[in-house]
């Protein structure tokens, strides 16, 4: 009897050994960043510490679509479902591909889903990911934005669904309960399901003439606008008092989702972060505190109505953006679970809260701050939060001993008289007609790739940017008005309008690409379209009338066949709520005449927190410069894109400008594994399993920091 039973419970053992096996057959990566918690976690475990080394290319998959001239990009996370893996080419195309082979099954191209007269401005944006919904039965969709709308897509054949919303498709210009049809607006980032809702956050210009960056829900089925979110409120509506100009809502722009979300679903909850209001260096239009700007916000997810809020930074002018959602964890706490949400930040700083009632899980004091500004007009906040557990994930000031020992000495020299000519002695000093170092810089710190985190272990991953940037406002008015010529005119209105980003001198800052020699690409026509309808980061400045454009184009294209034409200012009679007192002389890395950073290494690191306790468990530079690769200390690298964490014992990551993907043992930092790319990966991984096999897949676009671009995602498996 006993040998029976013995039998018995071996044969159980068994079945369930099995049926585990099965229900692991097709483990997916079904949403942006794997789930609703955001966490970037995968539960498998085939490949681990002992065998990571052996990983090799399952299959490499061609999107198609690059486009070098222009330094296409793909900063998709791709999703599995069903054994299909869904994602973007560099051109906004969606495709779907075996996630076994990576043989291509549907390819969907927005661009022929427009009208004739559309497809001129169809405006190319950065993916980082699609979303996914089913009813359970045979209705299967993939929704994603490619320029201006939001599309949906049958997910096993590639055709757009015609009863969602107009033909398929949402513009994002609608439904904003305000006048935004000359405006930039897009999504970089996916929306998230809860029951038979899509919600949506948007991307828009960073400039004065911005879209608000009100969050929508809209039917899943049909399209139909469910409910709307006021990132800046309207009378009678929270937040509303915060705002100096109560007629603030009807011209500022900004304070958007542009990250993404993180959903509770058992208590239909949804969380993001928002960034900064229009313009981001001068808030003398906005004075206040700008809710809800700055934010981490907790939405009843059936209505939109609000639960809670935090702002991290009251009146933000040093564009410090939440630039990626919160994350959901469980800590604990005197022995106590806790239900928690993690946000990381530009600035270095981890923000902590109970996620059901938003107290802070870590004590956040009002820090006195330099409150004045030589800008005119400019009201600072007298007082910034600062939490004081855990301590800031990389360095907060640029001081003189900062300076980059590895400069030549001319080099140093010069980057050195420049420091001392900056204002430099505070995180929160303002932008300024002197100049700022404004460190962290607009980069991060943390970036939109955002956080990872262990559930088994409670630990929290974050791969970190530590790069000085400068902010120099100009004052408009010492730009010279007069009669002027075509080509003078231009070059007022380059200042006014396109130096913040492209530079005095045309040869472009931060992520923003040189105009120089661009007459060889564009001929007048093409450049009053790129004028009209913008392209990735160049929102459309249709603000500018046909004269205007003209002048910008005789300027930029060194058009001499009317330079020395008349030009007649019809636009200085308009009354224009979107032109300000001050500009920016453009996003710029603090870097030495030969383009080195000033600041000293590292320039990026990787970090592991528990946060039950605040404490670091380790910490190491990040990726390799190429321009330092021999030098005797990694010197860290910034990064775009963020890890995946598994329950294999791995941290899986791409993201630097090195251009390799690698693995670290999770609990220590240690280095086991690494390849490099066809192109760098500036996106996240995804992990997944398909009929028993764990792969590893990662987006290969490139482009960012000058880098190669490319159109490829990769998969690693065992063999």
């Amino acid at each position: 009897m006993k040998i029976i039973k013995a039998l018995f419970t071996c044969c159980m053992v068994i079945i369930t050994m099995v049926g585990c096996n099965s229900k692991k057959n097709n483990a997916g990566w079904p949403q942006y960043k794997g789930s609703d918690a955001n966490m970037h976690y995968s539960s498998l475990t085939q490949v681990d510490t002992n065998n990571v080394t052996q990983l090799k290319l399952a299959w490499q998959y061609h999107s198609g679509g690059v486009d070098t001239s222009n330094h296409s990009q793909i900063q998709c996370n791709p999703i599995m479902v069903d054994g299909l893996l869904y994602g973007t080419a560099p051109n906004m195309q969606l495709f779907a591909i075996d996630a076994a082979t990576g043989k291509e099954k549907w390819k969907f191209n927005p661009f022929d889903s427009l009208p004739g007269s559309k497809k001129t401005f169809f405006i190319l944006n950065n993916c980082r990911g699609t979303t996914y919904w089913t009813d359970g039965k045979e209705d299967k969709r993939i929704l994603y934005t490619a320029g201006s709308n939001l599309y949906c897509v049958n997910a096993l054949d590639g055709k757009l669904v015609r009863d969602f919303g107009t033909d398929g498709k949402i513009d994002l210009h609608d439904g904003l309960d305000r006048d935004v049809k000359d405006l930039f607006i897009t999504s970089t980032t996916p929306g998230i399901i809860y029951k038979d809702l899509i919600i949506m956050g948007s991307r828009v210009d960073e400039g004065a003439a911005a879209a608000p960056g009100h969050i929508r829900a809209y039917n899943v089925k049909t399209g139909k606008r469910q409910w709307i979110f006021h990132t800046i409120p309207q009378p009678g509506e929270a937040g509303y008092e915060s705002w100096d100009d109560s007629t603030a809502y009807k011209f500022i722009g900004g304070a958007n989702a542009w990250s993404g979300f993180s959903m509770d679903q058992k208590r239909g909850i949804v969380y993001t972060s928002t960034g900064s209001a229009s313009f981001d260096f001068f808030g003398g239009r906005r004075t206040g505190n700008d809710l809800f700007a700055n934010c981490i916000l907790a939405l009843d997810a059936a209505t939109g109505k609000l639960i809670w809020y935090f702002q991290t930074v009251h009146h933000d002018v040093w564009d410090r953006d939440l630039s990626s959602p919160p994350i959901l964890v469980t800590i604990t706490r005197e022995g106590k679970k806790i239900d928690a949400l993690a946000v990381t930040t530009k600035s270095g700083f981890i923000f902590l809260f109970d996620r059901t009632n938003g107290k802070a899980l870590n004590e956040i004091i009002e820090q006195p701050v330099p409150g004045q500004s030589d800008l005119v007009s400019e009201q600072l906040s007298p007082t910034q939060p600062i939490p004081t557990a855990p301590v800031s994930f990389m360095r907060q000031l640029f001081t003189e001993k900062d300076i980059n020992p590895l400069l030549p000495d001319s080099s140093y020299k010069d980057v050195k008289k420049r420091w001392a000519s900056y204002k430099n002695d505070n995180l929160f000093n303002p932008p300024s007609l002197q100049g700022t170092i404004v460190f962290p810089g607009l980069d991060g710190g943390a970036e939109w790739g955002g956080p990872t985190f262990d559930p088994a272990s409670g630990l929290l991953y974050i791969n970190a940017n530590e790069m000085a940037w400068i902010i120099q406002a100009v004052d408009i008015k010492s730009i010279p008005v007069k009669r002027e010529n075509y080509a003078e005119a231009g070059a007022r209105l380059y200042q006014a309008n396109c130096m913040g980003c492209h530079g005095p001198e045309r040869k472009g800052s931060g992520n923003f690409p040189t105009l120089i020699d661009i007459e060889k690409k564009y001929s007048a026509a093409s450049f009053d379209t790129l004028i009209q309808s913008g392209r990735r980061m160049m929102p459309a400045f249709k603000q500018l009338d046909l004269a205007e454009r003209n002048a910008v184009a005789t300027f930029v294209l060194n058009q001499s066949a009317q330079k020395n034409k008349r030009f007649i200012d019809t636009a200085a009679k308009k009354d224009d709520p979107f032109k300000l007192p001050y500009t920016i002389t453009g996003y710029n890395k603090f870097l030495s005449k030969e383009g080195y950073p000033a600041i000293a290494p590292p320039w990026g690191t990787l970090n592991a927190i528990d946060l039950s306790t605040g404490q670091y468990v380790w910490k190491k530079p990040f990726g390799t410069d190429p321009a330092f690769a021999n030098t005797k200390e990694p010197t860290g690298a910034e990064s775009y894109g963020a890890s995946v964490v598994t329950a294999g014992g791995l941290l899986f990551i791409a993201a630097a400008k090195d251009g390799k993907l690698r693995a670290y043992n999770k609990r220590d930092g240690n280095l086991l594994w690494q390849v490099n790319l066809p192109a760098p990966g500036f996106a996240t991984p995804a992990v997944y399993e398909m009929n028993g096999k764990q792969y590893i897949v990662i987006a290969c676009g490139g482009g960012k920091m000058s880098t190669k671009s490319g159109d490829s995602y990769v998969a690693y498996a065992l063999p």
